[in-house]
């Protein structure tokens, strides 16, 4: 199993770019089954999620070819609408192929996911939504069986906010009879890029960007050729790795649009930020303020940069207090920071972060995606070198990481 080796005290400087989000790429590339014409999708970045959906989609029958960053997908004949476990263990967003195979087989049987083990993530409101939708659905031995004789427009009103619920509905609305009105719908920057997509495809979709999206079924979606957007958590961790460092960066390809609440809690912690239309750049103070974070679904800050800030805050000025609210098991890279000298107390929800005068390498462990991101962080201001073990984590989320770093001036090396 591979691990990443960091010697920290380096201080990033230079250009960088930013990579296609793989939550939006990821649901996109599902939306390839509801159309029997080829879809043409740009900026995918090589990850290793990315990888398993497409070894996920070939099995159903899907056609594929790769150059670049670029997939051409067409699913002229589904032949096996089923996800099964083995191609699903390791990657939520797998779920995200139930609502498209329900609207063009009538039938689906998927496993249920699984993923980073950072708290609950139920499907029942996917179940639930599409129960309305006029499916019958029923969970045995760690599967979902979903059949329908058509999907028929409805008021849908998740219990909560739910990204892959939203999109998983949203897919299966845009060929559903009749109109559907999905209320309380995510707002992320990745639903929107969907949405476009199928509207590009030719659904009827108004709402984008709302939490209310209102989907008239067409009888056919067809081919298109659509561009994903850029990655914000990718850009956000950057720019936490320049600013931890005292650092000087500018990233390109980015969307700082999406990336407002971030921006604002760097500025807060004393760095400088400047924008364009499609990049950012970010000068850091020689020593950070401490910030308080409380998570919260788009437009608020993002859980997937949690991590990245309370590794922040562990050298900062004063003291931060970092709130979760979307996941109820996020702290556990609390104690590997805690082994490099962090001094962060937890709470329930809540870690206090005193920022300590230096932090030392060590050998710590990544626990999920974000987790490693933000020991990724930690250990570029540590002194001497840090080894983060199971990096396949990072893998999975971010392309080219050792690379990108070291082109800023950090000392990464992957060790095999």
């Amino acid at each position: 199993m591979d691990k990443l080796a960091i010697v920290g005290g380096a201080r990033l400087a230079g250009e960088i770019p930013v990579s296609g989000a793989k939550n939006a790429a990821l649901p996109i590339l599902c939306a390839a089954l509801l159309t029997d014409e080829p879809l043409e999708i740009e900026n995918v970045p090589r990850l290793r999620d990315v990888d398993t959906l497409l070894a996920l989609l070939a099995r159903m029958g899907v056609a594929i070819e790769r150059e670049g960053a670029t997939l051409r997908l067409q699913a002229q004949r589904i032949a096996s609408p089923e996800a099964p476990y083995e191609l699903v263990k390791t990657m939520r967003a797998s779920i995200l192929v139930l609502g498209p195979l329900m609207a063009r087989c009538r039938e689906a049987v998927v496993s249920l996911p699984g993923g980073c083990a950072i708290g609950a993530r139920p499907v029942d409101q996917h179940i639930k939504g599409l129960q309305a939708l006029g499916a019958e659905v029923r969970v045995e031995h760690g599967y979902i069986h979903a059949t329908t004789p058509g999907l028929r427009g409805a008021r849908l009103v998740p219990d909560l906010v739910t990204v892959t619920g939203t999109e998983n509905l949203l897919m299966a609305a845009c060929l559903a009879e009749g109109t559907t009105v999905i209320e309380n719908a995510a707002r992320e920057p990745e639903v929107s890029d969907l949405a476009r997509c199928l509207v590009a495809m030719g659904a009827d979709i108004e709402g984008i960007g709302t939490d209310t999206l209102r989907v008239r079924g067409v009888r056919r979606l067809h081919g298109a050729r659509y561009r994903v957007m850029p990655d914000r958590i990718e850009t956000g961790t950057y720019l936490c790795a320049a600013a931890i460092t005292g650092g000087q960066v500018r990233l390109t390809r980015a969307d700082p649009d999406v990336l407002e609440a971030v921006l604002a809690k760097l500025a807060e912690a004393g760095c400088r930020i400047e924008t364009g239309s499609d990049w950012v750049a970010l000068e850091a103070p020689p020593r950070l303020r401490a910030v308080d974070v409380r998570t919260a679904p788009y437009p608020g800050f993002p859980t997937d940069m949690q991590a990245q800030f309370m590794a922040l805050d562990t050298v900062a000025e004063g003291s931060g207090v970092i709130r979760e609210t979307i996941f109820e098991n996020r702290f556990m890279h609390a104690v590997e920071l805690q082994r490099l000298g962090a001094d962060i107390r937890i709470d329930g929800n809540t870690a206090v972060v005193k920022g300590v005068a230096r932090l030392d390498g060590a050998t710590v462990m990544a626990t999920d995606l974000r987790a490693s991101a933000g020991l990724v962080v930690a250990a570029l201001k540590a002194e001497g070198e840090t080894v983060i073990e199971r990096i396949y984590h990072l893998d999975r989320g971010y392309e080219q990481l050792e690379e990108k770093l070291g082109a800023l001036g950090a000392q990464v090396r992957r060790i095999r």
